[in-house]
């Protein structure tokens, strides 16, 4: 099967990580694209970061009902800060018969460069690229590694959220139904 790796915090996971992930995974070759739950990324230092399997659950739940879409929790037992390129080799060893593809947005790939071992990932593996508004021109515009897809954009982002909880407002359909009763549940972000 040919995967698409979703990599986030996902703090919490929200319409804008689900639409991104259903849209890779039924417009584009993909056969599945499975939401890596990133214990601590190597560019965000947050206090606010709930514990992984707490996001965990949350993806779990939010994409319950959708067979091409998973959760991973690869990462949990692998150094922190988890690097992309360690994680993509521990999948290919661990699931040799799968082609593994990077989902990420532009804004990413502006900053590509600074990823740890960048060039081996864009030798080893495709990048596939969502549009991202304000974005400002780089050098892997026209890689071969790259592959640019339309998905719909959403100005959602978990940040907001978490500061709406903070502040008692509403995150109606910001976030699943599922999603939003548990971290009522929970308490968490408050």
């Amino acid at each position: 099967m040919k995967i698409g790796l979703f990599f986030g915090s996902f703090n919490p996971i929200h319409m804008g990580h689900l639409i991104i992930g259903n849209t890779m995974a039924y417009n584009t070759d993909l056969d599945e694209v499975w939401y890596i739950v990133s214990p601590q990324n190597p560019f965000k230092k947050n206090k606010s970061l709930l514990h992984e399997f707490d996001r965990l659950e949350m993806v779990e739940k939010a994409i319950a009902d959708n067979f091409k879409l998973k959760a991973s929790d690869i990462e949990f037992s692998m150094p922190k800060p988890s690097y992309t390129i360690d994680t993509l080799t521990v999948l290919s060893e661990k699931f040799p018969q799968h082609e593994f593809v990077l989902i990420m947005g532009e804004d990413n790939l502006v900053q590509f460069r600074n990823w740890k071992n960048h060039e081996k990932i864009l030798e080893y593996y495709q990048l596939y690229v969502y549009p991202r508004p304000n974005t400002d021109p780089h050098e892997f515009e026209n890689h071969a590694s790259v592959k640019f897809e339309e998905a719909p954009l959403l100005d959602i982002s978990a940040t907001y959220i978490r500061n709406a909880i903070k502040n008692g407002k509403s995150i109606r359909y910001m976030v699943k139904e599922e999603v939003e009763k548990f971290i009522e549940l929970k308490g968490f972000y408050l």
